[in-house]
């Protein structure tokens, strides 16, 4: 290996260790020792300490705990005269260099000027975001699961023109992959470079700048750990299966531009331990020798225009990319841009206008492949900052195509506009909204390009089940308000007809695997009136998607004899369960919170758990970080929850099935919900309202509390007894 990289990954640590412990000396001059430190909105700590050692540092004074590990995994700085040419050495010192860099980021936090800010896009003039929250893992965490995004580029230093960072950044987003950026040279990052070329950066357009000191390249692999203790089902302390599982299931590598200093090797040091290579575009020299990483350690140099493929092929990386033929970039990684009113071409549907979207199956010889119309202007007739009507009207035939499956086509129309570089989409159905940038009006983007997109996508995504798919574009206003109002009885025809599916009703349900690629023991089974607990997937959708793909994630499961119906719990499913999960899981029941809850992987959009002394639960979604009556924030309670562990009195769910009739129907439903946090609830208020009255209670959203009354069980337990609320007179749960 290269005595060159060891070098410098190893003087690079010691510089680091040397910073954290003197920062950390002179911050315990100014602050007390038992000042409190964290990484905001987060159950795991500080996620490297918290992962590797298992050490929950919570204090300013136990950062010296952490300098203290750091230092003991120091090797000697080789010379002329010492040198033992060994990869363990350059690996211990990479991981002394991470445990530095947590402490220099802790000490931000704890500090007076905090440099980042607590959102997830740039605010305020702020670059910067810092580490990440839980609400954002878990938000991001279904996109690794399901393959839309296949992995990250951890980025550091710039590049040599604002032409290249923004080519790289885009060819990244074009793949589908996260950009962690990190590490300034020269005091500029790629970062400043795709901000002074005005492009979006944040969570959103997946282009996450995490901070200019080179210490920030920490939240890169943070985020990583904390994969795999919340998805993989890794515990605090068990370093070897946490590296094991980044390396064989979070596909990340490291992106080094411009000059590469020690700290910076220090850091490539770290991400090899987690199997993360490093490409260089400047003569760094090279570990080419197979081991700890898939293929090649570092490679270097490389140049610009195939870094990003070179990088892809060391990390072993599989990507699928759909070409879609159209003059901007396209991919998921866009779905985050936003186009606002000042970068606005043109606008359609929206408050202002008309809009609908409709997908209807057709016969054969009704449908002509490939064919894309406009009816009324297109974009090159309009002026800029015009307001138009507008219809998406999808005719699609297959010999495996059924209506069922119209309503699921017509969703992926939002997203698939989304992907494009320039367009903006909100809403579905008779809602739609959609904008166009200028800069995507300059590129040659037109109205029949939506059908070139829905053409291509649809073939890609749904081509089993699909042979043929024509496309017209409405922007005459009287076309739009005439075929509006036969789109509409439409929806409400599946509307009424999707009522009528109940669990039931059918023998099979379906199985959703998808997060096996993040926890292996967990098993979802989604029925009519229980969709994924991630709130993507519902049973049409399950259906729909092994039509699709047979041998995909999605698979009929047999429902056979019933063992338990009152707590939903049957043979066949058993059975499935049992093999899948890889035999850790005997049998769970479907309706019931208290005995054998259905499993989570960590992708849940809530998490319900009882409340014992009020004879009741709580139910508290995802984007609340605030204390809950159980004693725990919810990524506290993910914890519990989330890995594919099965915990009684515990459940992840979708916010859908809270409104369902199973919902926890073994302990009388959703009449046991005692506290929910204002937000979901008045989000949720008419379908509880509707549940609940037919359950013979009124208005039962007034009698459930929120933090408005507490966060603490007792508080919620005064609440309920002054409201008479149902659930203090129901069997107990114990």
């Amino acid at each position: 290996m290269s005595k060159l990289i060891a070098t410098r990954a190893i003087r690079g640590a010691h510089h680091l260790v040397e910073r954290a412990e003197k920062s950390l000396a002179d911050l315990l001059q100014a602050k007390s020792a038992d000042t409190k430190v964290e990484f905001p909105n987060t159950a795991y700590y500080l996620p490297i300490s918290y992962g590797m050692l298992g050490i929950r540092i919570e204090k300013l004074g136990q950062l010296q705990d952490l300098v203290d590990e750091a230092k003991k995994l120091l090797p000697p700085v080789p010379t002329d005269t010492l040198w033992v040419p060994y990869l363990g050495h350059t690996l211990d010192a990479g991981m002394a260099a991470l445990f530095a860099d947590e402490v220099i980021e802790a000490i931000k936090y704890a500090g007076e000027s905090l440099p980042y800010t607590i959102e997830m896009n740039p605010t305020n003039g702020n670059l910067w975001l810092g580490a990440a929250s839980d609400v954002i893992m878990r938000e991001r965490g279904i996109e690794f699961v399901d393959g839309t995004a296949p992995g990250f580029a951890a980025i550091v230093g710039c590049a040599p023109t604002n032409e290249i960072a923004v080519k790289i950044a885009r060819e990244l987003q074009e793949k589908n992959l996260y950009v962690f950026m990190s590490a300034a040279t020269n005091g500029k990052s790629i970062a400043h470079q795709l901000q002074e070329e005005g492009v979006q950066l944040g969570w959103e357009t997946r282009l996450v700048p995490f901070g200019d000191d080179v210490t920030a390249t920490i939240h890169a692999l943070g985020f990583a750990t904390r994969a795999a203790l919340s998805f993989g089902g890794a515990q605090p302390g068990d370093y070897k299966k946490i590296l094991q599982y980044n390396k064989n299931r979070i596909f990340a590598f490291v992106l080094a531009f411009g000059e590469v200093d020690d700290e910076k090797h220090a850091q490539a040091a770290g991400a090899i331990n987690f199997g993360f290579p490093t490409v260089a575009d400047t003569d760094i020299g090279q570990i080419l020798p197979t081991g700890i990483c898939t293929y090649e350690h570092v490679v270097s140099p490389v140049p610009h225009e195939t870094i990003v493929t070179k990088a892809i092929e060391v990390r072993g990386l599989k990507l699928n990319i759909s070409k879609v033929p159209i003059p901007v970039p396209y991919g998921p990684a866009f779905q985050g841009e936003r186009v606002r009113k000042d970068d606005m071409y043109v606008e359609l549907g929206g408050s202002k206008k008309s809009g609908f979207e409709y997908a209807v199956t057709r016969q054969m010889d009704q449908v002509e492949d490939g064919k894309i119309t406009v009816i009324g202007p297109e974009i090159d007739d309009v002026e800029e900052g015009t307001g138009l009507s507008v219809g998406i009207w999808v005719e699609v035939a297959g010999r495996k195509m059924q209506p069922d499956f119209e309503p699921i086509l017509e969703r992926q129309i939002h997203d698939f506009l989304n992907c494009a570089h320039g367009i903006f989409h909100m809403g579905q159905r008779d809602i739609n909204w959609i904008r166009i940038s200028k800069e995507a009006k300059a590129a040659g983007i037109k109205f029949s390009h939506f059908g070139s997109i829905i053409h291509a996508m649809y073939h890609t995504e749904y081509g089993t089940i699909m042979d043929k798919v024509q496309v017209t574009i409405y922007t005459d206003p009287d076309q739009v308000e005439k075929l509006i109002q036969t789109a509409r009885k439409s929806y409400q025809e599946r509307d009424e007809r999707l009522a009528g599916l109940t669990d039931e009703s059918v023998d099979i349900f379906y199985s959703c695997l998808l997060c096996q690629s993040f926890a292996p023991n967990h098993v979802c089974i989604i029925t009519p009136e229980r969709s994924g607990l991630c709130g993507a997937y519902n049973w049409l959708d399950g259906k729909a998607a092994y039509e699709i793909k047979p041998a995909g994630p999605n698979q009929p499961v047999e429902k056979a004899r019933i063992i338990d119906g009152t707590r939903g719990q049957w043979s066949g499913v058993n059975d499935y369960v049992f093999i899948h999960s890889h035999k850790t899981l005997e049998s769970f029941n479907a309706y019931s919170i208290m005995e054998f809850p259905m499993t989570s992987c960590g992708c849940f959009e809530c998490i319900s758990c009882i409340l014992p002394t009020c004879n009741g639960i709580m139910t508290v979604y995802r984007d609340f970080t605030d204390m809950t009556p159980c004693g725990m924030k919810f990524s506290t309670l993910a914890g519990s929850v989330g890995g594919g562990q099965q915990t009684p009195g515990f459940i992840g769910h979708s916010k859908q099935y809270v409104g369902s009739k199973k919902f926890i129907s073994a302990e009388s439903g959703i009449l046991r919900l005692v506290w929910m946090h204002k937000s979901l609830k008045e989000e949720l208020r008419a379908v509880i309202n509707s549940r609940a009255a037919e359950l013979g209670v009124e208005n039962f959203i007034d009698k459930i509390a929120d933090e408005s009354v507490g966060t603490a069980e007792e508080q919620v337990f005064e609440f309920i007894s002054q409201v008479n609320h149902p659930a203090l007179t129901l069997p107990s749960l114990f």
